[in-house]
């Protein structure tokens, strides 16, 4: 079965969006109770697109005949569906990279939390720190093991790191949960620190 020049335009360029929104955006994945962080998700999209539109190209190109046929006149979609696959693919290679770069420079942490809440609710969190300062992000995640963007963050001052130190709390109930960061009388929270939790049940 082959597809349409237009039906595999869409199917690459629809993948090759869905990478390069991913890589901005606030996604993340736990997979056995590891987490893949957004740029390395973003990054297997991207290199699963790339493959999915050399393997539609392949499967689209015409078989070779010994007929001699006549340069065929370039139309609008043949140059704007190139440089709309261009960017897409600089837009999804950057925010990868930025992310990646993020990670390593501040010392990213992500941590499941336990318990997990009622229909298998989890809170995952990242934590990282710089020079005299230090923040981090909750994400809930659902069923699908995937959350679509942050639940809340939080500030703290001279690079403390609650969640690893242990100075949070996590409670569950039947509408959601709330994570509570604590800091410490010399490293206290400078802003956030409360972060409903939401699956959407």
């Amino acid at each position: 079965m082959t597809l349409s020049p237009a039906c595999s335009t869409a199917v690459g360029l629809g993948s090759l969006a869905l990478a390069a929104v991913g890589s901005w955006s606030g996604l993340l994945l736990v997979v056995r109770g590891r987490v893949v962080p957004g740029w390395a998700l973003s990054a297997a999209l991207l290199v699963m697109a790339l493959v999915l539109r050399w393997v539609l190209a392949q499967a689209g190109r015409p078989a070779p005949t010994d007929a001699v046929r006549l340069p065929r006149k370039r139309t609008w979609r043949a140059v704007w569906v190139p440089l709309g696959t261009r960017l897409l693919i600089v837009t999804a290679v950057l925010g990868t990279a930025g992310g990646a770069v993020n990670d390593q420079v501040l010392g990213a942490e992500y941590h499941v939390l336990r318990p997990s809440g009622p229909g298998g609710c989890t809170a995952v969190v990242r934590e990282a720190s710089f020079l005299m300062s230090g923040g981090g992000e909750a994400y809930a995640v659902g069923r699908t093991g995937l959350a679509l963007g942050t639940a809340g963050s939080w500030t703290v001052d001279d690079g403390y790191r609650p969640v690893a130190s242990g100075t949070y709390t996590l409670v569950w109930g039947r509408d959601g949960g709330l994570l509570r960061i604590s800091g410490t009388s010399t490293d206290p929270v400078v802003s956030g620190g409360s972060v409903d939790l939401d699956c959407g049940w």
